[in-house]
């Protein structure tokens, strides 16, 4: 039970950490200064959209999306939302491979060299479907959360400045709910395919509580150390890059590495969320949708990795509020079938 709960907390790290959150970008677009309450609400409410999303999907043993919806939200309002989702999917899975090109750029691999690479592995995982995934994320995140951790701590003791006595007066509260809904659609899309799989109710709770916890205190740490490199992000594309230009050479390639492993893990969650369910509406062998989303991606990655996030991410997660709200208040109808 732990060891499945544990997968199932990795895949939704690895659905969340992707391009614009390991780069810092998602971050600093939504949080900034005063946002300390802001990471902690965003912690609580994530922890709980997690556990209700997974107890729909263990409860109905479901393949893709569809019936969490429906169970959320009804017929009528959850085939506006598949609509949202599918589009989200392909846009935020686009902006996905533009990171992916973007971060091999700090190897002087060109940017459409790096995005035909992404695709090209990015075909071979979504053959092999939730397994391959689930397998990728539990060997990567482990190592990208651990190394994130480590380097944001250094940056943070030698630069930041951090004191618990202004939490009160924190005005910035109100971007945990858009920051919440806007990562509440690829999980909805992801964690749906999980049902047939969960086997104990125990197995939510673990990974539940456990990446909320893991990602807000990352969300917390990281924050607090762009704060301290305010001066220098807007010189950079991905913000992390700023927090390492005082590191050696080796760190920052390592990191670079590691950013993009990140974004490929997200990258291929939305790919995977978006395949199964077109799946259920087009017969069509998974190969070939696979083949012909990632031809209908590419496009999007030429407006460019931090043009992406500015435009896109703040309206999904205001779109996106409704859902959240539903997920929120769902518990309390929930009880009464647990």
């Amino acid at each position: 039970m732990v060891v499945d709960g544990l997968k199932w907390m990795f895949l939704i790290i690895g659905t969340t950490i992707g391009a614009g959150y390991a780069s810092g970008r998602e971050i600093w677009q939504f949080f900034g200064h005063e946002s300390g309450l802001a990471i902690l609400i965003f912690s609580v409410l994530f922890t709980i959209s997690c556990f209700v999303v997974l107890t729909i999907s263990y409860q109905e043993k479901t393949e893709n999306y569809s019936v969490v919806l429906a169970r959320l939200m009804g017929p009528r309002f959850s085939k506006g939302y598949d609509v949202l989702i599918i589009v989200y999917l392909f846009t935020t899975t686009g902006i996905m491979i533009a990171g992916g090109g973007a971060a091999l750029e700090y190897f002087h691999v060109p940017f459409t060299a790096g995005i035909l690479f992404m695709c090209a592995l990015l075909f071979i995982v979504s053959i092999r479907g939730v397994k391959g995934l689930t397998g990728l994320n539990s060997f990567l995140m482990p190592v990208l959360i651990i190394s994130l951790i480590l380097t944001l701590t250094v940056y943070f003791r030698l630069n930041a400045d951090f004191s618990f006595s202004n939490w009160v007066s924190q005005r910035n509260w109100a971007s945990s709910f858009t920051f919440t809904s806007l990562n509440l659609l690829p999980l909805v899309a992801v964690l749906s395919t999980t049902g047939t799989q969960i086997k104990h109710r125990g197995e939510i709770w673990i990974a539940s509580i456990g990446s909320g916890s893991i990602l807000g205190s990352v969300s917390f740490l990281y924050n607090e150390s762009l704060l301290a490199a305010a001066e220098d992000i807007m010189l950079y594309e991905i913000p992390l890059f700023a927090l390492l230009e005082s590191y050696p050479h080796s760190v920052t390639a390592f990191m670079a590495v590691l950013l993009w492993t990140a974004i490929f893990t997200t990258a291929a969650s939305g790919l995977h969320g978006l395949s199964t369910r077109l799946r259920s509406m087009l017969d069509m062998p998974s190969w070939l949708l696979a083949v012909l989303l990632l031809c209908l991606m590419l496009p999007v990655t030429e407006l460019g990795f931090s043009r992406l996030i500015s435009l896109l991410y703040p309206i999904y997660g205001i779109l996106n509020l409704y859902l959240l709200v539903v997920v929120l208040i769902h518990p309390f109808f929930l009880s009464k079938r647990l």
